[in-house]
């Protein structure tokens, strides 16, 4: 069976989820899963796992984002996007150099209070529910990271932005935010995600060519999800070791806890280990060991 990733380009008006019923049919397998979530208006990079490559969709959810995002300052909507309602309206007197000085606010840690609109869940039930009938609990609030915010076109009503973050960041709620500190309102309008990692848009095959006769085209093996973790290499006895879920000893000097991917002499993948203190220690496997 096929394994691996594909590097999708997302297009608008579908959920994440319809993305992966559709690979599974043009790939004929249930073992598919993608790596974050992407808003039915959103377009752009979506990373979808297949076969035994969802094992390693951890280490891909995590991975920094690039965003390219269009704000239209002066409405405010219930979902913070423009497929909510409209719920106020304001004019818009600011320049592009007082945008500016209101995004210093959004760059660097900044904390996040989740949409009202999201399935982060709350006593097991996901937040766009309870938003759906009227109620308004206490939002959580996340901490997240912009390393880089950056204003590309200001057309007023439209703001163009460059943003560059942590996983987890909510750019509808910046959009909102910024509206907020403005004095306007705003709303996220289009949004396209351009990376995830060293996952670019560039490189991405959009849905809509994918088909179930050269999709294997697009296919990068399962090891791309992890390529930005360090490398050990290990004799075939230490991957036996590995396999069979006994540590391995090593002089090597790294941090405790730190995640590692490692490959036999032959350059097999064996699969995911973590260090502790003098030895290396089995996390997830995918070696099979020869007879």
């Amino acid at each position: 069976m096929a394994e691996g990733i594909l590097n999708i380009n997302k297009p608008a008006g579908l959920t994440s989820h319809d993305v992966v019923d559709k690979v599974r049919r043009i790939v004929d397998t249930r073992r598919v899963g993608h790596t974050g979530t992407l808003d039915p208006l959103a377009t752009g990079v979506l990373l979808v796992c297949v076969g035994r490559a969802t094992r390693l969709a951890e280490y891909l959810v995590g991975q920094r984002k690039r965003y390219r995002a269009t704000v239209r300052l002066g409405q405010e909507t219930d979902t913070f996007d423009s497929e909510g309602q409209i719920i106020a309206e304001s004019s818009i007197t600011c320049t592009s150099s007082e945008i500016n000085m209101a995004l210093d606010s959004f760059r660097g840690e900044i904390t996040q209070q989740v949409p009202s609109y999201s399935a982060i869940k709350i006593d097991g039930e996901p937040l766009y529910r309870r938003a759906r009938r009227g109620e308004h609990p206490e939002r959580p609030a996340r901490l997240v990271t912009v390393y880089e915010l950056e204003i590309l076109e200001w057309d007023s009503p439209y703001l163009k932005i460059d943003l560059y973050c942590s996983s987890g960041t909510y750019i509808r709620s910046i959009a909102h935010d910024l509206g907020q500190s403005l004095g306007c309102g705003g709303h996220l309008a289009d949004l396209s995600r351009v990376s995830i990692g060293d996952f670019s848009l560039q490189d991405s095959v959009h849905l809509n060519d994918l088909n179930s006769e050269y999709w294997q085209d697009h296919l990068m093996p399962m090891v791309a999800a992890i390529r930005h973790l360090p490398r050990l290499d290990v004799t075939l006895e230490e991957a036996v070791k590995l396999y069979h879920g006994q540590p391995v000893l090593t002089l090597d000097q790294r941090k405790d806890g730190e995640v590692v991917q490692a490959f036999d002499i032959n350059s097999r993948f064996v699969g995911i280990a973590v260090f502790d203190a003098d030895h290396y220690q089995a996390k997830k496997i995918f070696y099979e060991p020869d007879p």
